[in-house]
Order: structure tokens, then sequence, then C-alpha cells
């Protein structure tokens, strides 16, 4: 064979590779990290909290991954009067299977997740009149949750998207009745 030839079946062999690993780095076997702010909504509170936090993932194949989020809050209030006032405060800690659906010739994909989460809420009382009456409690559980929500690819490494999730309910062990929460995040994360 002449040189020409050589080079040419090296540069077409080369080609073939890089692609073949640019294929499988953007779908399977690919982790990712990254941050996410959004509103946290209980039911049955004044406020809205807002919520943020970090996420990171690990696809196994073009739609299937796994992902671990950690989700705070700022104080919010739950109410307030003139003679009291409670104000909360959120962590959900979670693991979640995923499902990617990308659509075809954009950067735009849908994607669903589903699994478990701690849901903690701690709230502050405060009796504007007398103080003796103030305290502090916590209420959590473990349960189902998830989200459903869009994406997009900004780079083939890094991405956006909003979600809508929903997180366990907290079940009452007095007679006030469990509380729902569900919340909306804007994510962005880079691909490793």
């Amino acid at each position: 064979m002449k040189n020409l030839q050589k080079a040419l079946l090296a540069v077409i062999a080369g080609s073939v590779m890089t692609m073949s690993a640019q294929a499988a780095m953007n779908y399977a076997g690919q982790p990712y990290a990254g941050v996410k702010v959004g509103q946290y909504s209980p039911d049955d509170v004044k406020d809205d909290a807002v919520s943020y936090g970090v996420y990171g993932g690990y696809k196994f194949a073009t739609n299937f991954g796994i992902e671990a989020e950690y989700l705070t809050t700022n104080d919010a209030d739950a109410f307030n009067d003139s003679f009291e006032k409670s104000e909360y405060s959120a962590d959900v800690y979670g693991l979640y299977g995923t499902y990617d659906y990308a659509f075809p010739n954009t950067g735009l994909y849908a994607k669903g997740r589903l699994g478990i989460a701690k849901n903690k809420i701690e709230v502050d009382y405060t009796d504007k009149l007398f103080p003796i009456f103030d305290e502090n409690f916590s209420y959590s559980d473990t349960g189902v949750a998830g989200g459903l929500g869009l994406g997009y690819n900004i780079t083939p490494m890094a991405s956006i998207e909003a979600m809508y999730n929903f997180y366990p309910t907290i079940d009452s062990n007095d007679d006030r009745e469990d509380l729902d929460s569900n919340g909306i995040t804007l994510g962005a994360h880079y691909k490793f």
C-alpha cells in the first residue's frame, strides 16, 4: 500500500474510534453534578419557601440512570398574625431512578424520576404576648418521591432542566392533618 492510503486508513479508523468514544461518553456510563434553585410549597402555609441544593447522578444507559439530591430552604412564614407567628424550613434528601427521553434532532429532553426521599420540616413557633410559650419542633417522614420535567443540553457536557417535584407526605402523629409538599426547581449540571 502506498503511504497516502495508509494515512487515509489511519485517519478513518481514528475518526470512527473518536465518534464511538464520543457517543459512549454522551450516553452510557456518564456521571453528572449540578446545583438547583426553586420553590418549596407545603400545604396550608402563608408563604412558600425558596429552595436550593445540589444533585448528581450517573447514566447507565442512553435513557436510564440514578440520581441523588439534597435540597434545603430558607425560613418562611407558616402563619403570622398580631399575637403569634410560626416559621418553617425544610430539608429533602432523595435517591431516584431516572428516565430521559431525548427529542430527535434537538437538545431538548423530557425527564422523569421516581424513588425515595426523606422530607423534614422544622417549625419555630413564637407567641408575641407570652414568650414562655415559644417552642421549636420538627416533623419528618421517608417515602415515595419523584418529579417530571424538561431539560435542554446547552452543550454536550452542560444541561439545564426545570422540574416539578413531589415529596413524601409527612404523617401527623397527633390531631393535625398530614402534610403534603411539592416544589418546582431550575437546575444546571455538568457532565464529566
